[in-house]
């Protein structure tokens, strides 16, 4: 009898909180939807799929008869349903107890709209923690599947991976599934017979062991080129066809089955990881390039080759590390869930069912994509952070609701809030949240609006990437990272020319000194020579507070030029106000000193050469699109003007002075090829500095942060088709 194979296919669909309901739809054409009317046709293939909740959400919505075809194939055993995350978020970014009720509460959704048992789950970006064992137990889970690369860090060889294993944490057992990276890589981009040839080599190797294919189901028909190779030229056809006709030694099984049918090969535990280019990704530009060198050697060097397994790069949790801006998200994730946290003790009399909703936003706020780069757009689209930050607003104005707190008010709070050892601050009233960081220039780093639940500085700095190098070099010179036989697709022209790199970060209350007769052009380009020491420097934070206002000065000691002085700044928020008030006072001055002093603000999620967004003036006369480049001078005010936002933002100051406006993009990668990508927008007042008799000089600023109903409208219903599974959540945890 010919040996045989158990093989496990495995999709993935997911698109994230956030994304355009366009890329949803095309998705569903080009991928979603031929897949399953292919698949639907060859009776003998059979599969699990993971569909994310926002995907998912999306499909109730407008293509519910697609669940209920799922549902169907799911009833005749040729679709086993995986769960996973509700909104795909990293699991191990997580406190337990959201690890657990996101897991918990997708199952339950799943399980009720498509009539099925889910015991697996799907680990987003296969990112792994032995500490997570349990807490998959605990929600139900019985199964999952993680890269080859996983186990081989853990010590096992080739020959060790074709068949389930289990990993223990607390006294708790889990089956793994190893998934091979090789299928990863020739399906769908090497020939159907590719991989019946790889099955038939693993099954002589061992007969009736298990081959898992795990990856993302937009290869096939989403990622470039892919629908037309897929799907007009044959590719799944063929493939299905295949394993059909060889279907007496290739059993195709699903994983329920063959965690019930084949003996683990053992308990292992596997170390934090995630799958190989991921943990090259997460490392530094520099340190990126120098594990692929010594992987690559590792492997062309026999003495050497059983060594690569044990190179595994960096965690993913560096990528808060590598991107200041996902660490933001990071700690504003953790303040709301650390608040509902709190809110869910009996003792705290919160409304059951705006908390559920919160609960809700929050989990939303934790979809994984915006918090890292690879080879996608991730933490460089800007909609995918304005998304997270949308959710995490809007949870903590759920929270608010819980709490019956609908009047005005201002409060102000001090804590280390993004866990770097120091204490940032944070003002707040009923239309402002403002979170600022003393120690990293006395620098406002997140300004919400929450009318508009709107994060004005959900920035992106300009940084090094190792793509860059291919960018620098040129069209034609440049791989697709896609496909490396293919040259990559510059999206616009002149993006080598574009390439920059930020010395600051790009944030509000950045206070620089720049010679006297500095360009607005040398200041775009990053050329002007920062003359002081006041950008990045240390300020000492005094807060006073009263039932009406709170008031945070920060003070530093510092100097221009090598002249010493002292610089206070400080931020006034009072009760029913949407304006911010910042007073500039230089102190110590020599009176023969002459200093140019540029506050650098930054607007982010207020897109340029869009309409409806512009600058204007004082009187309200456009001046420009908000990625116009303005160099104004004997001015006092500048607004700029969202209208899909319903945001009309105003810098006002009590002395004229100049206004520089420039915009911030970044070239990143993407499946698509290379693109430049709009961040924010810097405005910046400027002033010569020419001291008072008394060494002083003094300038008020107000930024008024105007809402309006004509703007985007944000309504709850399209938000609550997974909230059932949520509330549920919650009334088992007060219960």
């Amino acid at each position: 009898m010919r040996p045989h194979v158990r093989f496990v296919f495995v999709l993935h669909n997911h698109q994230p909180v956030g994304n355009f309901d366009s890329v949803f739809a095309a998705a569903y054409e080009q991928s979603y939807l031929p897949f399953l009317d292919l698949f639907e046709k060859h009776s003998g293939i059979r599969m699990a799929l993971h569909t994310s909740g926002p995907l998912a959400e999306w499909l109730d919505q407008h293509h519910g008869e697609y669940l209920d075809r799922l549902a169907a194939l799911a009833a005749a055993g040729r679709v086993e349903i995986v769960g996973g995350g509700t909104y795909e978020p990293i699991l191990a970014m997580l406190p337990s107890r959201d690890r657990i009720g996101q897991i918990r509460g997708y199952r339950q959704w799943l399980e009720q709209r498509l009539h099925t048992d889910v015991p697996g789950a799907w680990i987003a970006e296969r990112v792994w923690d032995p500490g997570m064992t349990a807490d998959l137990v605990a929600a139900g889970v019985t199964w999952t599947i993680l890269d080859d690369f996983h186990f081989k860090s853990a010590g096992l060889r080739d020959e060790q991976l074709d068949l389930p294993w289990l990993t223990e944490g607390d006294g708790q057992t889990l089956t793994v599934f190893p998934v091979s990276e090789h299928l990863r890589y020739v399906i769908p981009f090497d020939s159907p017979q590719a991989t019946i040839d790889h099955l038939e080599h693993l099954a002589l190797h061992r007969d009736g062991g298990v081959a898992v294919f795990g990856d993302d189901g937009e290869k096939f028909g989403v990622w470039p080129d892919t629908h037309r190779a897929v799907f007009e030229e044959g590719w799944l056809e063929t493939f299905f066809t295949l394993l059909e006709a060889n279907s007496d030694w290739i059993r195709m099984r699903l994983p329920s089955e063959v965690a019930a049918e084949v003996t683990p090969g053992g308990t292992v535990w596997l170390p934090e990881c995630s799958y190989r280019e991921m943990t090259e990704w997460a490392l530094s530009p520099e340190d990126a390039d120098a594990c692929r060198l010594a992987r690559r050697r590792a492997s062309e060097e026999d003495d050497f080759a059983s060594l690569g397994r044990f190179l595994r790069g960096g965690s993913w949790r560096n990528f808060r590390h590598r991107y200041p801006e996902a660490m933001e998200m990071y700690a504003r994730m953790m303040a709301v869930s650390n608040r509902l946290a709190s809110l869910r003790a009996p003792s705290s009399h919160a409304d059951a069912s705006r908390l559920a909703e919160a609960t809700d936003h929050l989990y939303r706020g934790q979809c994984n994509c915006s918090y890292w780069h690879g080879a996608f757009g991730g933490i460089y689209l800007p909609h995918l952070r304005n998304a997270v930050y949308e959710e995490l607003i809007a949870a903590d104005l759920a929270a608010d609701a819980a709490l019956q707190r609908d009047g005005s008010c201002v409060e102000a709070s001090s804590a280390d809030f993004n866990f770097d050892g120091r204490p940032e601050f944070r003002l707040a009233n009923e239309a402002l949240d403002c979170w600022i960081a003393p120690h990293l220039g006395g620098m406002l780093y997140e300004l919400d609006s929450k009318p508009a639940q709107h994060n004005l500085l959900a920035t992106l700095d300009r940084r090094p990437e190792a793509y860059h190098a291919q960018v620098l070099a040129g069209p034609g010179a440049a791989r697709s990272v896609v496909d490396a036989s293919q040259q990559a697709v510059f999206k616009q022209e002149g993006l080598e020319q574009r390439v920059r790199y930020d010395r600051f970060r790009r944030k509000s209350l950045i206070d620089h000194f720049y010679d006297l007769d500095v360009t607005a052009a040398a200041v775009a380009a990053g050329d002007a020579m920062e003359r002081g020491d006041f950008a990045a420097g240390h300020y000492t934070p005094t807060l006073d507070t009263s039932p009406e206002r709170v008031r945070l000065q920060l003070s530093k000691q510092g100097n221009a030029w090598g002249i010493p002085f002292g610089l206070t700044k400080t931020l006034s928020l009072a009760a029913d106000s949407q304006t911010l008030e910042i007073v500039y006072q230089l102190t110590d001055l020599p009176a023969d000193c002459r200093h140019h002093l540029a506050v650098e603000f930054n607007f982010a999620g207020m897109p340029a050469d869009a309409a409806g967004r512009h600058f204007h003036d004082r009187e309200g006369r456009v001046l420009g699109h908000l990625g116009s480049s303005l160099d104004l001078s004997d001015t006092d005010a500048l607004g700029l003007v969202d209208s899909w936002l319903g945001l009309d933002c105003l810098l006002s100051c009590s002395r004229p002075g100049g206004f520089w406006t420039f915009p911030i993009e970044t070239v990143s990668q993407s499946e698509g090829g290379f693109e430049a990508v709009h961040q924010s927008v810097v405005v910046m007042p400027h002033w010569i500095v020419e001291p008072e008799p008394d060494g002083t000089w003094q300038v008020r600023i107000t930024l008024s942060v105007e809402t309006s109903p004509t703007g985007r409208q944000l309504p709850v219903d399209r938000r609550l088709n997974l909230l059932s599974s949520v509330a549920e959540e919650e009334h088992r945890r007060r219960s």
